[in-house]
């Protein structure tokens, strides 16, 4: 008893660390970032939660990309539901050259109104269209696309409508053909655009990894045995609000260079102020402040220390170099050993980067893996980087099938092609026991599944 104490004194540091990663995860190369620092935990409107991008499956001349946000949003959350803030700039970023910088920026900026302020009702009666007169509570957005290259700003669509939350029967009769189908808005050049509720992609354990990081497929190999039991998704039923964008990919890539990198911004005036004369009155003025990002996973979900979270969430790729050791000497990897005894880790691979310590992680994560979706001249920097002209799925792009968890323990655990000897059980084994979402997903653009409803959650 005396050892197993030891050894979880040795290991407690890192055990919030890895709870998120297995929470909060890639594998499809992306990031699930549910309350990945204390700042954004405060402001769920602006946290992200997840960050795809995919090529099209229903045509391939074109990309996806889809940035979550709001996470763990209750269904039946009224009467004041659950939506994108006003005053949020909510941004996607592509870098087309290697660089840590976005060459294109698509921002979105939403507006709510009242039919009636004078009702506490979201909706007076059944909404049937997003146009209902009984609709009370309606948001509606711009969409913007920046070419940072030429500082040319183009208004791609504005007033266009963000569909109703899934209230229920009662409220909202067959919400996705009368509300969810009707927020897919085509931009002209090709592209279409989606914002609004949806069911949450992303599947984890969260249950059984913040207990210690426990595995229930794995339990009685854990330092603090249990009986094994099958996974269980702890976000199915939640809800998140989506913004997705399809793009030709001529539109997206540069010349001969077919991958881009990709990562999510959320932004806030600097200051916010409330006034003691006019109550219930909130003002914001200023300039724009990042206050989250997302693009690969790890990095601020298990990598950064939670003294550093809120910097990461607030840094700009092109200063990623300032988090360098810690991707490198991964915390999370070593703490694989003390939780399951056993379990041998690598501490050094050399991916031929020249820095020493765990460089396969870094390749996944900064710079992309050679022959795979690692662009030309890339300065290393964390981004999803996506490879247009080969198929999606981790290491390239993120798709929402892929399970991420399992697949970040396994990379963790040196079960890749990076390092052989580690790629075998029961390294490439591990795994929650969640594997697929609790809803399947559409064959049409914007793929995700529709919101649960309040009244069936």
């Amino acid at each position: 008893m005396k050892r197993s104490r030891k050894l979880l004194r040795r290991g407690l540091p890192a055990l919030g660390v890895m709870g998120a990663l297995l929470a909060g995860t890639v594998s499809g190369a992306g990031a699930s970032s549910h309350r990945e620092a204390p700042l954004i935990t405060e402001d769920p409107v602006a946290d992200l939660t997840d960050v795809y991008a995919f090529v099209s499956p229903d045509d391939a001349s074109k990309v996806t990309l889809i940035a979550n946000v709001v996470p763990f949003e209750s269904p039946a959350g009224g009467p004041n539901f659950y939506k994108f803030g006003d005053d949020v700039l909510y941004q996607l970023n592509v870098s087309n050259d290697g660089d840590p910088q976005a060459e294109l920026q698509f921002q979105f900026r939403f507006t709510t109104t009242y039919a009636n302020p004078a009702t506490f009702l979201y909706n007076t009666g059944q909404v049937t269209s997003v146009n209902d007169n009984d609709l009370n509570v309606r948001q509606t957005y711009s969409v913007t696309e920046v070419n940072t290259a030429t500082g040319k700003s183009t208004t791609l669509g504005k007033n266009l409508p963000v569909p109703p939350v899934n209230i229920g029967p009662r409220s909202t009769p067959s919400y996705e053909a009368n509300l969810g189908s009707a927020g897919v808005k085509s931009l002209g050049g090709g592209m279409k655009v989606f914002a609004g509720p949806r069911d949450d992609p992303f599947f984890v354990d969260l249950g059984s990894i913040f207990d210690l990081g426990g595995l229930r497929p794995f339990n009685p190999a854990h330092l603090i045995p249990l009986p094994a039991a099958p996974g269980k998704d702890y976000v199915a039923g939640y809800n998140v609000h989506s913004i997705a964008i399809q793009v030709p990919k001529s539109a997206l890539t540069k010349g001969d260079e077919k991958t881009v990198g990709v990562w999510a911004t959320t932004y806030r005036r600097a200051q916010r102020v409330l006034s003691s004369n006019k109550p219930g009155v909130l003002s914001h003025k200023g300039y724009w402040v990042q206050v989250a990002r997302l693009g690969m996973p790890l990095v601020n979900e298990v990598v950064i220390p939670v003294g550093q979270k809120d910097k990461f969430n607030g840094s700009e790729p092109a200063n990623d170099g300032q988090f360098a050791a810690s991707v490198l000497k991964p915390e999370l990897a070593n703490l694989i050993p003390v939780l399951y005894p056993g379990v041998k880790v690598p501490t050094n691979v050399d991916a031929g980067l020249g820095l020493g310590g765990r460089e396969d992680i870094a390749t996944i994560f900064l710079t992309g893996i050679p022959g795979v979706n690692k662009p030309a001249g890339v300065v290393p920097s964390e981004m999803l980087r996506l490879n247009t002209s080969t198929a999606s799925g981790f290491p390239n792009g993120r798709l929402l099938t892929d399970d991420v968890t399992d697949t970040e323990i396994r990379a963790l655990a040196g079960a890749t092609a990076f390092t052989p000897a580690f790629n075998i059980s029961p390294n490439k084994d591990l795994g929650d026991g969640v594997n697929a979402n609790d809803q399947p997903f559409t064959g049409s653009f914007p793929y995700l599944a529709a919101p649960a409803s309040g009244y069936g959650s």
